[in-house]
């Protein structure tokens, strides 16, 4: 079988589609061709590193799971920290995505404030996955700074205010939806402001 003609990503509901029975499958793995990135999910080998296998494979099990907290604090360039997992929110009440290649922190979030902040972060193959706003992420920072500590938020409102464009002014605004971080947020800019 030619599998150049193949998706990079599949499931096993795509196998007949591509013409392809579960004994074909399992040589295109002991091949090397492709590989499981999670239960009936498989990627062409070489496509991503663990990581971004495991974010694509959430991805396309799970369309609202978005990066947040270090994750998406690494990827805005605020913190020279690098994450040791993934961490990834998912709205309250949904169940996680079992990956087993890569490690991964769920985090359930309000429903209501969810897609607050969200935006896209563009994966190989032409997929995404979520991804919190830098000002986003600052405000779950601050929520959630008694888990996190208000040293991380701290460093990263600093290097988001030496960046060109950013407004503290935008930065309250979003955060008028969560009562919580809102006082810490305001107190912070007076002290840096």
């Amino acid at each position: 079988m030619d599998t150049a003609t193949l998706p990079d990503l599949f499931g096993y509901d795509d196998l007949a589609r591509q013409g392809l029975t579960r004994h074909g499958l399992d040589r295109l793995i002991e091949a090397g061709e492709f590989e499981r990135i999670s239960p009936g999910l498989f990627l062409r080998s070489g496509l991503a590193d663990d990581t971004t296998a495991a974010w694509i494979a959430i991805a396309a099990k799970k369309p609202d799971a978005t990066l947040c907290l270090l994750t998406a604090l690494s990827l805005h360039e605020l913190t020279d920290e690098i994450p040791a997992q993934s961490d990834i929110a998912i709205p309250r009440g949904t169940h996680p995505v079992s990956i087993h290649h890569a490690p991964i922190a769920w985090h359930r979030f309000d429903t209501d404030t969810f897609g607050i902040g969200r935006g896209e972060h563009t994966l190989p193959g032409g997929r995404s996955i979520g991804l919190y706003s830098a000002e986003r992420t600052l405000i779950d920072l601050f929520r959630l700074r008694h888990a996190w500590g208000s040293d991380l938020a701290l460093g990263a409102l600093k290097r988001w205010l030496r960046e060109r464009g950013n407004s503290p002014g935008a930065l309250l605004a979003l955060a008028e939806s969560f009562p919580k971080a809102r006082p810490a947020i305001q107190q912070t800019l007076e002290v840096l402001l």
